[in-house]
Order: C-alpha cells, then sequence, then structure tokens
C-alpha cells in the first residue's frame, strides 16, 4: 500500500528499494508529454506518465526476476536491468523515459518502489543488487 493518492498535493511518499532514501512522486496528466514527478530532496527528476504501464508490461514479457541495475544518466546501464529498458531505443517510447536532460537516469532506482507500491511488481529490499519481478 502507498501513502498519498499521486497528486501534486497529495503525492505518493516512497522509499528506495533499500530503504535508505524517501522520495515522493505524482503524476501529472496534463504536462505534454504526460509526466511522473519524482522529487528526491531538492532534485526533481520528471519521467513519462506511460513508464508505469511499460515497466509492468516489460516485466511480465520477462517471466523473472529482474536486476534493477539503477544508474546515473552518464553512466552505463547493465544490459538486460530495469535501468537498461528506461533508455533503449527498443522500448515504448524509443529511448529515455527521464523527461530531464542530465536528470534522465535512475529510472531502476525511483520506479520500482512505485509499480511495488502499486501492486503490479514484486521487489528486494537488500542494501545493494536489488532485483523485481511482476505481479
Amino acid at each position: 500500500m502507498v501513502d498519498g493518492t499521486g497528486t501534486a498535493t497529495d503525492p505518493w511518499v516512497l522509499t528506495t528499494a533499500p530503504g535508505s532514501s524517501a522520495y515522493t512522486m505524482h503524476a501529472d496528466p496534463e504536462a505534454d508529454p504526460p509526466a511522473l514527478i519524482c522529487q528526491v530532496g531538492s532534485t526533481t527528476l520528471r519521467y513519462h506518465l506511460r513508464a508505469v504501464e511499460d515497466l509492468h508490461h516489460w516485466l511480465v514479457e520477462q517471466g523473472d526476476w529482474v536486476d534493477l541495475g539503477a544508474a546515473d544518466e552518464k553512466k552505463d546501464a547493465a544490459p538486460g536491468t530495469v535501468e537498461a529498458f528506461g533508455r533503449s531505443p527498443e522500448n515504448p517510447v524509443g529511448g529515455w523515459y527521464g523527461l530531464r536532460k542530465g536528470y534522465r537516469g535512475r529510472f531502476g532506482m525511483y520506479l520500482p518502489p512505485l509499480l511495488e507500491a502499486k501492486g503490479l511488481a514484486e521487489l528486494t529490499h537488500q542494501p545493494r543488487n536489488n532485483r523485481m519481478r511482476a505481479i
């Protein structure tokens, strides 16, 4: 269960998979393109809103546990990870789900806890090397 309704005035309150950082997310369906706004301290990241459904669909296709592989935009994503999916030219948006240049990475850090909170995925909660799978 997730705290919040996912609006700007009542965002989802989430914690990273290792439990080391809290952050909020909310949907902005009126943005162009519709966006998922992630607030981590004073940093704002923006992802395509469709990333939630697209990631869930991809996880269903994988059929098993997938490494998160979270990485900053300037670092390469390990192949086959959630992070790699979030920037692959073969994904449904044809590249980065992140919308704000310089802050497009960390897809594998911030999207998985939202999918878990919405009951779409199962997530491990280890200090490092976490994985997820579709429910």
